[in-house]
């Protein structure tokens, strides 16, 4: 079972996902901006989460293996696997995305 505030946090993401590819070209890029907002609200979640686990993963392999993230994987649409493995090895190596190198 995914830990309540992870599931909120990835069903916001999956809901604005999927409002932003129906979006319309007037509604576009409010829509973008509210998918990214809750894209990285959603993986600081993951980061606080992984923070407080007792055992925590050395590498991106094992943490893909942990229950939580496994379902997070079976949920995300293709198109966001690839980012969502990027922010996790980041948090595996205890890395901080600067604001400006997230993605655009």
């Amino acid at each position: 079972m995914m830990h309540a505030t992870l599931e909120k946090a990835l069903r916001t993401v999956l809901d604005n996902w999927e409002k932003m590819k129906k979006s319309h070209e007037d509604d576009a890029a409010d829509d973008a901006e509210q998918f990214e907002a809750s894209f990285y609200k959603w993986i600081e979640a993951v980061r606080q989460w992984y923070r407080g686990l007792e055992q925590k993963p050395t590498s991106l392999e094992d943490a893909l293996l942990l229950p939580e993230m496994a379902t997070s994987m079976e949920l995300l649409p293709v198109e966001l696997q690839l980012n969502f493995e990027t922010e996790l090895e980041l948090i595996v190596e205890g890395q901080e995305r600067m604001e400006d190198e997230r993605y655009d």
